[in-house]
């Protein structure tokens, strides 16, 4: 034992010469004599470290302990080198060949900084020097802001009127760059989140309590999405959002039942202010109908005695020209025409005197038709 000092794997390191034995077996137990000469599990071990130390370019069949047992090393062969130069290149090509799905992109990265972007189908990078990101570019993304686990305050925002609202919404994004999404921003997803909370206060804050509840729930949703877009531009990030969606937009839980009677007062105050105005509307309609009526009215009548006393002076000014050409005839005229338009309309009956009082007419009693004349007068009364 004091002999053997090649450790544990034996060598025959014994520096004077060893014996046969060790020599034979490398250290190990000789077998039974006039049997197989089987190899021992130390052997077989050392010999497995010797082929791996070869192929990982070092020597192989290194003397443990001195002595003749490195001669005794694994030899190899041109066949097994050729095999190991295959085998390397095979996982050479292994590693630089991708696939790209069609939803996909991929950034290639030449020793770390950006070399190129890989389309859909087998890619090739050259592994170490280059190597691929793949990232999905079509999916959509949704990040939703109000209703976090563990932030149960986010949703809840200032307006300009000093009311707080409770704002649900969800942005809907996916990636238009790889490479920009890749190098510009460190995480796209916190990034998203953090600018949509932003913007939605933003607009909030300047807008009042009762708008964002009823009718500017579409303007609002539009104009965060335009808002974060810009944001997400100035970055250069390579994100594009796809739509803000604005599910709900409330006063908070605690205050809710209150707002909801101040709500319906103001409802209440609205339909009342718009009966009144649509009383006053009628009646002044109607006024002014009637105004108009009287002034037509006026303009009518005003009209009729204008042209009335036109045609009256027209007609006064040509009998007075006839009167002068023949005055006897014309007074004749007037007269005959002054008596139709005076006695025209009158039941009346007309007694010739020469036969009530003359000479052969005291005979003849007159009749006169009181109960017709009377019917007539009361008929014209009526």
């Amino acid at each position: 034992m004091a002999g053997n000092s090649g450790g544990p794997w034996g060598g025959g390191g014994n520096s004077g010469g060893g014996d046969d034995r060790d020599r034979n077996t490398g250290g190990g137990r000789r077998p039974p004599e006039g049997g197989p000469q089987l190899p021992e599990i130390d052997e077989l071990v050392r010999r497995g470290q010797d082929r791996l130390r070869v192929l990982m370019g070092g020597r192989g069949g290194g003397n443990r302990g001195g002595g003749n047992a490195g001669s005794e090393g694994p030899q190899l062969g041109k066949g097994t080198i050729g095999l190991a130069v295959l085998g390397a290149v095979a996982l050479w090509a292994f590693a630089s060949v991708y696939t790209v799905k069609p939803e996909e992109q991929s950034v290639e990265l030449f020793l770390g900084k950006y070399y190129k972007t890989g389309n859909p189908g087998l890619n090739f990078a050259p592994w170490p020097v280059v190597t691929a990101e793949v990232m999905n570019v079509t999916s959509e993304r949704t990040e939703t802001i109000g209703n976090r686990q563990g932030s149960s305050n986010d949703g809840l925002m200032l307006t300009t009127d000093a009311n707080i609202v409770d704002i649900n919404f969800q942005v809907v994004w996916n990636i238009s760059d790889p490479s920009k999404a890749l190098f510009n921003i460190r995480d796209p997803q916190l990034t998203v989140q953090a600018v949509s909370e932003s913007v939605m206060r933003e607009i909030i804050a300047a807008s009042n309590l009762s708008p964002i509840l009823n009718r500017d729930r579409g303007i609002i949703a539009d104009t965060a999405m335009q808002n974060i877009q810009e944001t997400m531009d100035d970055y250069d990030s390579g994100i594009r959002i796809v739509r803000v969606n604005l599910d709900k937009a409330d006063p908070p839980r605690d205050v809710i039942d209150s707002f909801r009677e101040v709500q319906a007062a103001e409802q209440e105050r609205d339909r009342l202010q718009r009966q009144a105005d649509a009383y006053a509307n009628r009646v002044l309609a109607e006024a002014r109908g009637q105004a108009a009526q009287i002034l037509e009215d006026s303009e009518g009548f005003r009209a009729r005695v204008v042209n009335e006393a036109s045609g009256d002076a027209s007609r006064f000014t040509s009998v007075l020209t006839e009167y002068s050409k023949a005055p006897e005839v014309t007074r004749k005229r007037l007269y005959l025409e002054t008596m139709e338009r005076v006695l025209g309309g009158i039941d009346k009956t007309i007694l010739d005197g020469s036969v009530v009082g003359g000479e052969g007419g005291s005979n003849v009693v007159p009749y006169l038709p009181l109960n017709e004349l009377r019917r007539n007068t009361t008929g014209e009364g009526n």
